[in-house]
């Protein structure tokens, strides 16, 4: 039996309750929920007989018998709905810290996405829970309850719907990420002269007698760099991977005397609309302007080492799944 992560710690630091993890939720014995509470285990009891009588919860559904060490037979433990609801039927100083606790302290583990224990940490090399997991665990928690848990529940479709970027991230930190729903096929050819026609354009704008003007032919190379093949093969087989490639060698070759980050933003959104995925099925745009300048100034900012996972972020951010 392993224990991941500790839910509760009450106000006077006696009770640090350790979480076993198991089926996507949450388990406690009411040996540890009276101990959490500070009340008799037959008082628990009790409310948790109620919780099932009430219909509230499902008996079968929301408790198990598991096997512990140093014990003779299993142990019945009850997931987090069932602890939840307890929470909130228990009278005592406790029962009213956990549910100042179940609506505040909870927030920043839904937003989080995770909660680490302290002191694991510092003993072990404790591994991260997978961020959706937990926002699944999590939202079909929450979901099941009668009570009023309504900021709560908005703070997790908030972060469920966000799970997609919440996951880029959490890739990023664990250098994970993959390559994954992107375009494949032939893509829209982008020449040097009509890339060149951009750059012109855009001189009207940002006219600073530097803008626009090119040190050497690497404008040129960035350009032919996507269509790269080795042995037949593409390089970047997908338009997506090509875009990516192509914002980043645009500002990190450093082709202009000035203003290579926004030349290089506008002919990757041009390379995106050439192959129709500048924008969702729906219209909307693939990705947002602050993303855009976000991802263009991480580039720029990024050491040579990070640029494989450099790339395979901003693939994510405009591939279909997005």
């Amino acid at each position: 039996m392993e224990s991941g992560i500790i839910i509760y710690t009450t106000q006077d630091g006696t009770a640090a309750i350790d979480v076993t993890l198991e089926n996507e939720t949450v388990w406690l014995t009411q040996k540890q929920m009276a101990e959490l509470f500070d009340r008799d285990q037959s008082v628990l009891s009790r409310h948790i007989r109620n919780v099932f009588k009430e219909k509230e919860l499902d008996e079968k559904s929301n408790m198990q018998k598991m096997h512990i060490a140093n014990s003779d037979k299993p142990v019945t433990f009850y997931n987090l709905d069932v602890i939840i609801s307890v929470g909130y039927r228990v009278k005592s100083r406790r029962g009213t810290q956990f549910r100042i606790w179940a609506t505040s302290v909870l927030k920043e583990y839904l937003i989080k996405g995770y909660a680490l224990n302290e002191k694991r940490l510092k003993d072990e090399a404790t591994k991260l829970f997978d961020l959706q997991k937990t926002i699944s665990l999590l939202e079909n928690t929450i979901a099941h309850q009668k009570i009023e848990f309504d900021q709560t529940k908005e703070l997790v479709k908030v972060v469920a719907d966000f799970s997609y970027g919440l996951s880029i991230l959490d890739g990023y930190d664990h250098q994970s990420i993959e390559i994954s729903d992107t375009t494949k096929g032939e893509s829209y050819f982008l020449t040097y002269e009509e890339a060149r026609e951009i750059v012109d354009e855009m001189i009207k704008e940002f006219d600073t007698g530097l803008f626009g003007r090119e040190k050497d032919e690497s404008f040129k190379g960035a350009l032919g760099n996507i269509y790269q093949t080795f042995g037949g093969d593409e390089l970047y087989p997908s338009i997506e991977e090509k875009a990516s490639h192509l914002l980043y060698f645009i500002v990190k070759d450093h082709a202009f005397l000035d203003g290579n980050k926004r030349i290089a933003a506008a002919v990757f959104l041009y390379f995106l609309s050439r192959n129709k995925l500048l924008y969702t099925p729906d219209g909307s745009k693939r990705i947002a302007d602050n993303a855009l300048a976000a991802i263009t100034l991480m580039i720029a900012e990024s050491k040579p080492a990070e640029k494989d996972i450099i790339v395979k972020v901003v693939v994510n951010l405009i591939n279909r799944k997005n």
